[in-house]
């Protein structure tokens, strides 16, 4: 797993969303975006942090950040877990991995002494000119949202 670093050029991507209409990084020009992996819509881990960051969208918004949560999950999973939870962001269906191997976050993982591959939970603040600003890989989903936030407002 070759995980793209800081100061390297986001991967141009389009993926369709929970509405199956598709968007792109280019849409978010002069934003910055915080492209979130996660592994699989409505699990605990992925609830928690997908809250956390429904709770901080105005602070986000604040600061001039557009959010994308990004799964391997079919499209017909996202609008579930939208309703299910008042998610208040873009999610996108990235069931073939195929932009999760661009960013380098699909990979070997190991549960309960079984080794399979995997989406890896790692969140990219990509600038407004599309390059990575910040790589967020060291966090518990319930903080996720704080980690971001204190990066941003340091």
């Amino acid at each position: 797993m070759n995980t793209l670093t800081a100061g390297m050029l986001a991967p141009t991507f389009t993926l369709l969303n929970q509405d199956d209409q598709p968007v792109s990084l280019s849409d978010f020009k002069g934003k910055k975006v915080l492209a979130y992996f996660y592994p699989k819509a409505m699990t605990p881990g992925c609830t928690v942090q997908a809250c956390g960051l429904r709770d901080s969208k105005a602070e986000l918004e604040a600061l001039n950040v557009v959010v994308l949560g990004i799964s391997i999950d079919p499209v017909k999973r996202l609008p579930k877990f939208i309703e299910r939870d008042n998610l208040n962001f873009t999610l996108l269906s990235d069931e073939d991995h195929a932009v999760a191997n661009q960013f380098g976050v699909w990979g070997e993982k190991k549960f309960m002494g079984k080794i399979y591959d995997g989406l890896h939970r790692i969140s990219f603040l990509i600038d407004e000119h599309g390059k990575i600003e910040h790589v967020f890989d060291k966090f518990k989903t319930k903080d996720h949202h704080q980690v971001v936030l204190d990066y941003l407002n340091q």
